[in-house]
């Protein structure tokens, strides 16, 4: 599953209040002062076990594309924040999900190619160098690394890294984290590998000594 929060920080449809993921101290384009402290969606997703977070930027296409190509090809439950401007109501000096701003504020701990269907390379993830991580279907996420001692596939360390930026007024982008091994729901339950309407009757139902075996097993 890839859940996407386009993520403007006000509820346009009724002329602009703030929404929940709006900054403490922002403005809004009537001058009035957000007091309430935001729910931030990164924190959230990896807080709940999302295997794949990541936060973009609408106006940074080069960035946001692969990372939703990324997202969609992860086996796991895939989170993207998209910090998506609204032009009518929340693009004004003061705000801090303008296109400025989040230009001006823009920390991208990486950045990301997605390669399909070719076997791995293994590389050093120094500072600067690129690693790349296998997924379950054989994709690749090739990522440069741009901010120094960042992993992400340390989930830990992507929440200190947010909390530290968060702090500093920086506003993180990039593929914040994944795990690599992170199954889909039809592996993590082993659902059937054929359609339920293609199951006839004696695949439904095996007869009463295998419910008898099955019953046993369970006393």
């Amino acid at each position: 599953m890839v859940y996407i929060v386009e993520n403007n920080g006000v509820y346009g449809l009724t002329k602009g209040q703030f929404s929940a993921t709006a900054d403490q101290g922002s403005a809004s384009k009537r001058g009035v002062i957000n007091a309430d402290s935001p729910i931030d969606m990164i924190s959230l997703a990896l807080q709940l076990g999302a295997s794949f977070v990541a936060r973009g930027f609408s106006g940074d296409k080069a960035q946001l594309v692969p990372l939703i190509k990324a997202a969609i090809a992860h086996k796991g439950s895939a989170f993207l924040d998209l910090i998506s401007p609204c032009v009518a109501f929340n693009n004004h000096g003061g705000s801090t999900r303008s296109y400025d701003f989040v230009r001006e504020h823009n920390a991208a701990v990486n950045r990301l190619d997605v390669i399909t269907g070719r076997d791995p390379i293994e590389v050093d993830y120094d500072a600067g160098q690129v690693i790349e991580i296998t997924q379950h279907d054989g994709s690749r996420l090739r990522l440069r690394k741009l901010a120094a001692d960042y992993d992400p596939r340390d989930r830990l360390g992507a929440m200190n890294h947010i909390a530290q930026r968060q702090a500093a007024g920086e506003l993180v982008t990039g593929l914040l984290y994944v795990d690599p091994q992170a199954e889909d729901l039809h592996d993590h339950l082993q659902t059937s590998q054929r359609p339920l309407n293609s199951l006839a009757e004696a695949d439904l139902c095996p007869g009463g000594n295998v419910l008898a075996k099955v019953n046993a097993s369970l006393r």
